[in-house]
């Protein structure tokens, strides 16, 4: 058992969500003041931003979120920061225990877009891959069938916490539910840990993002994603296009990739 695993299991949960929240301070309050009283381009109010926020750690209290509220709310900003004329929905890949679905479907309903959420809701799939440290130094492993959370429990974490009316659940493995998918896209939000989780989600979901929209990935901070997204065969020979500008990739957990034909 890991430090992080025997804390969460004996150490009361307040105790736990307050040590995060402070040992976070430095990154999340500023993040979040220059997202409250930072004017969108999807029209929203500074009560319904600072409304917003609340939520976030409403949720983030009551359901177990992996990521933090600057890294969300980041996120959240960009996606309110589209231009109208953009159209597409929303993409979530990889829900866990739907923290970032339910915070996702309030920013879906905020600018008005429906939030696909794509999950095995059966953990990871079979795979033979070399995990280990991330870049910020703690061991990753990811066996088959770890990290699953079933769909009911994400839907209800969904309803109680978040706006289920804006979110299309897509029970599978990312190659079996994602070809049948065609909407066009104009965020992307991919959280799925493994390279062939990653490449199964940029191979279909990369040619539906609209111009001016974009690809996140929030698995920055493997070392095993870094190499696949800065592999120029990768993108010509199995993606078929000219390696994207990325932002963040080999600093960040988080990368933020933009189509080169847009």
């Amino acid at each position: 058992m890991t430090f992080r695993s025997w804390v969460k299991r004996h150490v009361p949960w307040w105790i736990h969500y307050s040590y995060r929240k402070i040992y976070y301070a430095p990154k999340d309050v500023p993040m979040a003041f220059r997202f409250i009283f930072h004017n969108t381009k999807s029209s929203t109010t500074v009560w319904e931003r600072l409304w917003l926020i609340w939520q976030f750690y409403v949720i983030s209290y009551h359901v177990d979120c992996p990521h933090t509220e600057h890294e969300l709310i980041n996120i959240t900003r960009h996606i309110l920061d589209l231009d109208s004329a953009i159209h597409g929905v929303l993409i979530e890949a990889g829900a866990f225990h739907g923290g970032s679905t339910a915070k996702l479907s309030l920013v879906a309903k905020l600018c008005g877009r429906e939030l696909n959420v794509f999950d095995s809701f059966e953990g990871m799939p079979e795979n033979v891959e070399e995990h280990g440290k991330s870049i910020y130094g703690r061991e990753h492993h990811f066996p088959k069938g770890s990290h699953a959370v079933g769909l009911e429990e994400v839907r209800n974490n969904v309803v109680r916490y978040g706006d289920i009316s804006y979110v299309r659940f897509h029970k599978g493995f990312f190659d079996v539910t994602m070809p049948k998918f065609k909407s066009p896209v104009a965020v992307a939000c991919i959280n799925v840990d493994l390279v062939q989780s990653t490449k199964d989600c940029l191979r279909f979901i990369y040619p539906l993002i609209v111009s001016g929209g974009f690809i996140f990935s929030q698995d920055g901070h493997f070392p095993w994603i870094i190499k696949l997204l800065r592999d120029e065969r990768f993108w010509n020979d199995e993606m078929h296009v000219r390696k994207p500008v990325m932002h963040g990739l080999g600093t960040s957990k988080f990368v933020k990739i933009m189509p080169s034909n847009h």
